[in-house]
């Protein structure tokens, strides 16, 4: 299968040296490319792809206010790039819907994997890195203000819980499966399922759900 992917970002030289890295991947294909988020709300729109490369700092529409309409109005997975590894951009864009985030500084293989992995449905930080930026939410009593605000709990199953629990420590579809010694086709479909449940459009977005509400019983 092969990934179609966006690329977003307001520097033309960036977004060619992304091409000629993706294009050197059989299993990804570059399907079009925006200088700004208005463009690429509308890209996307156009060419259903299956990930965007969003920059955060454009002109006119910034990858923020892209990302919120392209996780809301299309299917497209949003993959973040940013200079900066806490930045309250990155933050504000996990709140929009986006199913991660990578430094422009990262390698090849890094970014191709990531991509890859958002394209499959998972969060492409690691656990570690996924529990700083849900500390930092907490330190900062930063409002969750595209979480809802009473999630329906009851609705999840004892097992789909389990796996809520397990989100909450940003583990992989992979590493959940070895938790709960479930496959990881079940792991990524309970996944799928509390994501739903919960009104939530991201497993980055049910992390923080689960880590802001310490007196919720999984």
């Amino acid at each position: 299968m092969t990934i179609r992917v966006l690329l977003a970002d307001d520097h033309s030289a960036i977004r060619a040296g992304l091409r000629l890295l993706l294009d050197t991947s059989e299993d990804i294909e570059v399907v079009g490319e925006a200088a700004d988020g208005a463009v690429a709300v509308s890209q996307t729109r156009a060419l259903a792809p299956d990930v965007v490369l969003m920059d955060i700092r454009m002109p006119h529409v910034d990858g923020i206010a892209a990302t919120r309409t392209i996780t809301e109005e299309t299917s497209a997975r949003v993959l973040v790039l940013t200079s900066f590894e806490i930045d309250e951009y990155v933050f504000e864009s996990l709140r929009a819907g986006a199913a991660g985030y990578l430094l422009k500084t990262a390698s090849a293989d890094a970014m191709l994997d990531a991509i890859r992995a958002v394209h499959s449905g998972e969060s492409m930080l690691s656990p570690q890195v996924t529990r700083t930026v849900i500390d930092a939410f907490v330190s900062k009593s930063t409002r969750r203000e595209d979480v809802p605000d009473r999630p329906d709990f009851d609705s999840l199953t004892a097992r789909e819980q389990e796996v809520f629990a397990c989100l909450g420590e940003g583990l992989s579809n992979r590493q959940i499966a070895t938790r709960l010694g479930i496959g990881e086709n079940t792991a990524k479909t309970h996944v799928a399922r509390v994501l739903h449940k919960l009104g939530l459009q991201s497993r980055i977005q049910a992390a923080i759900l689960a880590r802001d509400m310490p007196d919720h019983r999984t």
